[in-house]
């Protein structure tokens, strides 16, 4: 389908990251993009004027809707407001990211952190389809995010990455940035991925692990070698995730409104 047919049916997803914001309709039926992707680098400094013109831009590219917009924001949500700015901005802390993109945009737009957004995509859609009980979806990045979903509803804000684990932050030490920083291969990652693992089953003893982030393409390498007692499996979704995720939070928020 291309990016101009049928996109006004459909909520739309935006992912707003550090490099870059991309965006798309989502058709929540299918649980895919509705419409080709557009993609803007993220402005610098990454402001909540700088990036809700780049909003405007990117959304302009789509056929005119009134269909709700979610958006991830790279920090701690509490009912539409910012409060961490750990990869964004500082002068996003206290802003009402709600009222500020929804002005923007001219429509009812819905933001959540973005781990919590690739979380609910891939328990919805992806990886973790099916499954019951406490699914926690980590995404390892630059740090780490995390998503703890207990029977397909989210518990928001988990921030699971910044973990004191053996004395230090857990994604200082283990996150995929830290791999690559640190030259390591995947057999001494895979080490330190074990012990963070080991310390989330024994505070949570989930049900399943799913590992994301873009370095789940290569899940083949470092996988298998993480010793843990939960199933864990890779991401499904990959750079879709927090375009989908978006979207259906942006869907189920205008549903109960």
């Amino acid at each position: 389908m291309s990016r101009m047919e049928r996109a006004d049916e459909h909520p739309f997803g935006i992912d707003f990251g550090g490099t870059g914001i991309k965006g798309a309709p989502v058709d929540l039926a299918a649980g895919d993009l509705a419409g080709e992707k557009a993609k803007i680098d993220t402005p610098r400094p990454a402001t909540p004027a700088a990036v809700s013109a780049v909003f405007q831009e990117l959304v302009a590219g789509f056929p005119p809707s009134h269909a709700a917009v979610g958006v991830t924001v790279p920090g701690v949500m509490v009912h539409g407001v910012v409060r961490s700015a750990a990869n964004i901005d500082r002068s996003w802390v206290g802003a009402d990211a709600d009222a500020i993109f929804s002005e923007a945009l001219q429509r009812e737009v819905h933001v959540v952190n973005d781990a919590d957004a690739a979380g609910l995509a891939e328990v919805e859609y992806g990886a973790a389809r099916g499954r019951s009980g406490l699914v926690i979806v980590t995404t390892l990045g630059t740090g780490i995010g995390s998503a703890l979903v207990h029977d397909g509803v989210l518990v928001p804000n988990s921030e699971l990455g910044h973990l004191q684990v053996e004395g230090r932050v857990a994604e200082k030490h283990a996150a995929n940035s830290v791999r690559e920083r640190e030259g390591l291969s995947w057999e001494e990652w895979a080490a330190r991925l074990t012990v963070y693992y080991r310390t989330l089953e024994r505070l949570f003893t989930p049900d399943l692990f799913v590992v994301g982030g873009g370095v789940s393409k290569s899940a083949d390498k470092f996988l298998p070698l993480i010793e843990v007692e939960t199933e864990i499996v890779p991401a499904a979704l990959r750079n879709k995730a927090g375009i989908i995720g978006a979207a259906l939070v942006a869907s189920r928020a205008g549903l109960r409104s």
